[in-house]
């Protein structure tokens, strides 16, 4: 009985060592998934709920933000298919794949144009523009622009084959090019070559 409490004890500081400081990365990508304080609030919740039932199946000297995101990202993925049976369908194939980027990096070499894009113009008219992306294109976003995983990070934690990441990537870089445009050239990043 006492060695089960110590083993108890150990597990639960281990836990709180390891999981407890990433728990602001999963609210701020929870935020951007539900676009919701409180349904935020309650899926962090349950993914660490979730964690911690699950401590024992967690590999110490693995990469623990990387687990949380994807117990998270799968509790919201598994809420979401209840809600929505059929995914949006979406036409971004007449967008130069980088003609936003192009405009606000002319003149300038950069090997990471969204990080380029975000670091610039990351406020509220941009977080508004990601929150209204259809939601498969939103989560990986937000993994990769926001939180910097990598594509076989963010593969990984979604469970699904890279090649389909770098699709709704390359798609939802698409979106956001269309959405910010305007903004953009209001705000003098770019200057309006479609007139």
């Amino acid at each position: 009985m006492v060695t089960e409490k110590k083993n108890n004890s150990s597990s639960r500081r281990a836990f709180e060592t390891e999981a407890l400081p990433h728990i602001d990365a999963l609210h701020r990508t929870a935020l951007r998934m539900t676009k919701n304080a409180n349904d935020a609030d309650d899926l962090v919740q349950e993914a660490y709920i979730k964690a911690y039932r699950n401590w024992n199946k967690f590999e110490p000297g693995t990469n623990c933000r990387a687990w949380l995101f994807r117990i998270m990202t799968n509790i919201f993925i598994n809420e979401y298919r209840s809600k929505s049976r059929s995914p949006v369908a979406v036409n971004v194939d007449e967008i130069d794949d980088s003609f936003l980027y192009g405009q606000l990096t002319a003149g300038k070499h950069t090997d990471n144009p969204e990080e380029e894009l975000f670091a610039r113009i990351l406020d509220d008219d941009v977080k508004k523009a990601i929150d209204e992306l259809p939601t498969d294109f939103r989560v990986v976003i937000v993994l990769s622009f926001i939180e910097g995983f990598s594509y076989q990070e963010i593969a990984d934690i979604m469970d699904l084959q890279l090649g389909t990441v770098k699709s709704r990537l390359h798609r939802g870089r698409k979106l956001l090019q269309m959405a910010l445009y305007e903004y953009a050239v209001n705000n003098g990043y770019v200057k309006d070559t479609m007139k």
